[in-house]
């Protein structure tokens, strides 16, 4: 059955060997059958397929009721497949265009989430490494099932063949890849530097929004792309057209560039001027603006300092963060927090450290401790409220605070207890926020000491393979 499918010359053929001979067909039989109908709708002239307009072959072949009985048969028997059949039907129907909300796509999405488990990556990445048309790719990063599981081996075959085919691809596909790519920080140069390039061509064509999503990668994973001598000078000319068209999209895209030590100026002349800014005040997004406003103008001052345009009014300055992050509390029990709390509570005690304090300009700090000339660790009770109180970023403050600092040599320290996500996926390498984070600590004057994952995992005995 499978030479007689593979032989087949038509649809129609494919068609009437599978659902004539049912007795024949096998679970293996299926995603074969599926390859072969798109391979030969891909021969035939007319839109391409999973157009969703319903003209052309494909458009026909997928309202012939043979089709349905095939599909039907693939629904009734999947619980039974192995699960290479299963992943792989998957993907033929995503290659054939189906819609993520069809009966089959559904079903195979179901059986493949109850057996993650079980899964091997090897027999996965493989079926998904084939070579996929912009539909293809589309319906397979809008995946919730392939969203959620990172797929590096699919990532690196991917970043082989995706600078041949970008020209090709939508904005809206390369922004899922995009999107895919940051969720797992999956820092695969080749990969980003194929984003980039697309940037570079397209981006005076795109919608600030579809720009943020693009640009967000590359700070994600702390990487500056092979083009960035071209591509960012491109974005900042860019932003300063569409600044005030989409405000949140604008702030994301600095922040972007930010973390990754780039500082436009132009576009930060708009940002703070009285326009924008009012602009964005009546807007009901008014309040992560001015978080981020509140750090840019932070960074400004820290990393920036030839920067002579306007800043941010005082009386619009927020805290970045009001509490640890999103992701740092969603982890908090995978965290090596609690470790080191514990270890702190018997070597200083609770009294001589602060956990997860927000410091100016709204940076969560994961352990605060004051030590003296003498290195000791003081009871924060006995350090002076002054002295105790985070750093402002005032110049004169700041210059003020050194001083002080140099007579007495006494330290702020900052605990970092870097996890397994705050680093990009199987590297050292700080993801781009957490980065900036330390950059920034250090300007402020505080003392880190670093806490990589991978030495609490050999003093917890919990050491990865």
């Amino acid at each position: 059955m499978k030479r007689l499918i593979e032989r087949s010359r038509s649809v129609g053929e494919v068609l009437r060997w599978v659902t004539q001979n049912p007795g024949k067909v096998s679970a293996s039989h299926y995603p074969i059958a599926l390859h072969k109908l798109g391979q030969l709708l891909q021969q035939q002239p007319g839109p391409p397929m999973g157009a969703g307009d319903g003209r052309g072959p494909a458009g026909q072949v997928l309202e012939q009721p043979e089709f349905h009985a095939l599909c039907q048969a693939i629904v009734s028997g999947c619980a039974k497949f192995d699960n290479f059949s299963i992943v792989n039907c998957l993907y033929a129907a995503a290659a054939l265009g189906l819609p993520g909300e069809s009966p089959l796509v559904r079903v195979l999405e179901d059986e493949s989430r109850s057996r993650l488990g079980r899964f091997n990556q090897k027999d996965v990445s493989m079926v998904f490494s084939s070579e996929a048309n912009n539909k293809a790719l589309e319906a397979i990063f809008s995946s919730q099932l392939f969203y959620e599981n990172r797929q590096e081996r699919f990532i690196r075959s991917m970043a082989e063949w995706l600078p041949r085919k970008a020209e090709n691809l939508t904005p809206y596909t390369m922004a899922l890849i995009a999107k895919y790519v940051a969720r797992h920080r999956l820092r695969e140069p080749r990969l980003l530097d194929t984003i980039a390039n697309f940037l570079l061509k397209r981006g005076e064509q795109l919608d600030s929004k579809v720009i943020q999503k693009l640009v967000f990668p590359f700070s994600r994973m702390n990487y500056r792309p092979s083009n960035h001598g071209e591509l960012f000078p491109k974005l900042e000319a860019i932003l300063e057209q569409k600044a005030s068209s989409s405000p949140l999209a604008t702030v994301n895209i600095l922040m972007s560039m930010f973390q990754l030590s780039h500082f436009p100026q132009t576009v930060l002349h708009q940002v703070f001027s009285p326009g924008f800014i009012t602009n964005v005040m009546s807007s009901p997004y008014a309040l992560i603006v001015r978080r981020y406003l509140s750090l840019l103008d932070a960074a400004v001052e820290l990393e920036f300092r030839e920067y002579s345009g306007p800043r941010l009014d005082p009386r619009y300055r927020v805290l970045m963060f009001e509490h640890a992050l999103t992701a740092d509390e969603a982890n908090r029990k995978y965290s090596y927090k609690g470790l080191v709390a514990e270890a702190l509570r018997q070597l200083v005690g609770e009294e001589c450290y602060r956990q997860d304090e927000v410091l100016p300009p709204g940076y969560c700090t994961d352990f605060l401790l004051w030590i003296n000339r003498s290195g000791t660790v003081l009871p924060l009770s006995r350090v002076p409220a002054a002295s105790r109180a985070p750093p402002a970023t005032s110049p004169v403050t700041m210059s003020l605070r050194s001083s002080v600092l140099a007579l007495t040599s006494d330290l702020q320290v900052v605990l970092s207890v870097n996890d397994k996500w705050h680093y990009c996926q199987n590297s050292d390498i700080l993801v781009g926020s957490r980065a900036m984070r330390d950059r920034h600590l250090r300007l402020l004057g505080y003392c880190l000491v670093q806490l990589p994952y991978t030495e609490l995992e050999k003093v917890s005995g919990i050491e990865e393979a």
